[in-house]
């Protein structure tokens, strides 16, 4: 037999729920996150339903007390219900739903019904002594100031010598009914299957990303760029901090390998003064616990963490399980790497790509061994001040390795992140998410169509519950055709699009610059790519001329941080224009009167037009209201409905990002 036969009442169809039991649930504190389930009986008697939420224990280890949520029909079908939690500190929550019996509810509702089909006293006597009893039952447990009142109803519902409605009136006053509502009378209980609840920091769902490269930062001297220094790096962070960024992320900060070094753009051989790819990680300097002595000691990457501190931004460091030829593992370990037939470690390959400097990890071999030096790495790290990691790759190693070394490291430290960097098949970044990745890189770098984002947009809000988007606008490995080709309004777009629509976005140090040079026709690599050879910017040139992105950026990330609803994914909903180069979405905050309302142009060369047709229900407005938006980007004011002209001419602006007044709209006027 299988199911669960002990369940008294109905319960099926819990959500939102993670394979079956097997992963956790996703949450960050403070946002709201609804469960819903289907709850139902045999017969006609009334049910009812709670999620029973319990927060982790509490310090010192004394067992949590669980919380009582109610839940409330919705939707066309007659047995969904839902609720909505909202857990207030990180941790390991559970949560289960709990259907009940409601003697109360069944009683309202029979005398309701049999006093309106003309039934008389002597035929509801039983009803009003039930009624009665059922009122008495309740002020034996009821708070003391509700206690008389409740009994002068019992007394009132048997009292023969007033009218039948005034006997029942007191039982059905709201007043009472809402003290019926805070302490019901409870029967038949019964419980569905407990979920885990993981809750993150608020940082797991929303941030801002910027991306560079510490060794980019050194001065040019003679018209030869030198290799930057953490200290160097440093002086960067307050233009990142002024661009409303939250998190710098760092490629690899560790030696790297001089066997097989790759040359600028990739070439197979190295100069002298090729500095090599950070993702060669290990030298004879050391390997992925240490830093590269050209960028200082692990003194002054403590440093450079503290300086971003001070600056209201925090250190994402990039782990990569990957190791050069010279790395200290090839030596100590080399059962952790794959050996082939003629004797030699196996460098990485995907074909035709080769990666002749990168030896991979075979996590078969010595799983143990192999296991425990990657935590004792991160644990490094997170004592020099990391608690995000981005981590590269992942889909190339074993999804039980990750399960473990992430749990693992929450155990002890449960506020550090973890970002998949996993461009590849859809199961395979999903499912890094449900063992246990914060974030996911995603396609969205790839999405440029209107029906692409607003499909892949709804994708990805079906598997909020467990996956947590990061748009990056461009990385290193990736300069889209769109950005090569677009223009400056692209850039704009293209920020505009990941800004609004994801909690989490990112750029890679450039964009700002509008950098859009590929290697080659067809190629997402830049020329003169950063991840071979030092590429210093003139930071200071770009802001004396004006052409620089920079204050475009800062002014979405203002955006973000005045608005909760920018900072949920769970909202996102798309609306109708008639233009398929007009993109239109919205978003809400469900613990506030926010909303954002977002119209973009996917053009970046000619002026596009349209009409709206917006869900107004979506936005929390009735069909034929009207309300006044304000546009973010250039303070214009307008006065919207359902349906709106639209122009976008992407050399002037190609977006309007709408704070939509909703406690301000009035209906229209009658024809």
């Amino acid at each position: 037999m299988t199911g669960r036969p002990d369940l008294r009442l109905g319960i099926s169809d819990v959500a939102p729920v993670v394979s079956c039991g097997s992963f956790s649930t996703r949450a960050v504190v403070g946002e709201h996150l609804p469960i819903s389930a289907s709850v139902f009986r045999e017969g006609h008697d009334a049910v009812n339903a709670d999620v029973v939420l319990t927060p982790p224990a509490a310090d010192g280890g004394a067992a949590a007390v669980p919380q009582l949520v109610r839940m409330t029909k919705s939707g066309p079908q007659p047995d969904h219900w839902t609720a909505t939690v909202v857990p207030d500190r990180e941790g390991l929550w559970t949560y289960r739903v709990q259907a009940w019996d409601d003697p109360l509810a069944t009683w309202h509702h029979d005398v309701e019904v049999k006093v309106e089909a003309g039934q008389g006293p002597e035929e509801l006597a039983n009803d009003l002594e039930s009624g009665a009893r059922l009122l008495e039952e309740v002020a034996g447990t009821a708070p003391a100031e509700h206690r008389e009142q409740l009994i002068s109803a019992a007394a009132t519902l048997r009292d023969t010598d007033r009218e039948l409605t005034a006997r029942i009136a007191p039982a059905l006053s709201p007043a009472l009914q809402q003290v019926l509502t805070t302490h019901p009378v409870r029967r038949l209980v019964t419980d569905s299957a407990e979920i885990e609840l993981w809750v993150d920091r608020p940082r797991a769902l929303y941030g801002s990303w910027y991306e560079f490269f510490p060794r980019s930062e050194g001065p040019v001297v003679g018209g030869t760029p030198t290799h930057g220094t953490f200290a160097q790096a440093a002086e960067r962070l307050p233009a990142i901090a002024e661009m409303g960024f939250d998190v710098v992320y760092l490629p690899p900060i560790h030696p790297i390998g001089t066997t097989n070094r790759k040359g600028k753009n990739n070439t197979l051989v190295a100069g002298p003064d090729d500095v090599g790819s950070p993702w060669a990680i290990g030298s004879a300097e050391g390997g992925h616990d240490a830093v590269h002595p050209q960028l200082g000691t692990m003194a002054d990457f403590v440093a450079f963490v503290d300086r971003t501190r001070e600056l209201g931004m925090e250190v994402a460091l990039d782990f990569a399980l990957q190791a050069t030829p010279d790395h200290p593992w090839v030596t100590s370990h080399p059962e952790w790497f794959t050996t082939k037939p003629d004797g030699t470690i196996a460098y990485a390959e995907n074909p035709p790509k080769k990666y002749q400097d990168i030896y991979p990890i075979n996590f078969d071999n010595d799983p143990e061994g192999i296991y425990a030096e990657c935590l004792r790495v991160i644990r490094v790290w997170v004592e020099a001040g990391v608690r995000v990691f981005r981590v590269d790759n992942p889909h190339t190693k074993p999804l039980n390795f990750w399960h473990w070394l992430i749990w693992e490291v929450k155990k002890t430290d449960p506020d550090v992140l973890f970002l998949a960097e996993a461009f590849t098949r859809p199961a395979m970044m999903h499912q890094l998410a449900r063992v246990g990745f914060t974030q996911s890189y995603t396609y969205f770098t790839w999405r440029t169509e209107k029906w692409e984002l607003e499909e892949y947009g709804r994708e990805l809000v079906a598997a909020s519950h467990y996956m947590r988007p990061n748009f990056f606008v461009n990385t290193p490995d990736i300069l889209h055709e769109s950005l090569q080709v677009g223009g400056p309004p692209m850039f704009k777009i293209r920020a505009v699009l990941a800004a609004m629509m994801s909690p989490t976005w990112g750029v890679y140090s450039g964009f700002e610059l509008f950098e859009h040079v590929g290697l080659r026709p067809g190629s997402e690599e830049y020329l003169d790519t950063e991840k071979f050879q030092l590429r210093p910017r003139d930071w200071a040139a770009a802001d004396a001329t004006g052409r620089t992105l920079a204050p475009y950026l800062r002014r979405l990330n203002e955006v973000r941080r005045a608005h909760p609803a920018l900072q949920q994914l769970r909202t996102l909903q798309f609306h109708a224009v008639d233009n398929p180069d007009l993109l239109v979405f919205s978003k809400t905050d469900p613990a506030s009167d926010d909303a954002v309302l977002v119209v973009v142009s996917l053009n970046s060369s000619y002026t596009q037009i349209g009409t709206t047709a917006l869900d107004m229900p979506a936005l929390g407005l009735d069909w034929s209201d009207r309300f006044a938006v304000t546009d973010e980007i250039t303070g214009a004011h307008y006065d919207w409905g359902q349906s709106n002209y639209v122009e976008l001419d992407p050399y002037r602006e190609p977006a309007h990002v709408f704070t939509v007044h909703r406690s301000r709209h009035t209906p229209v006027p009658p024809a």
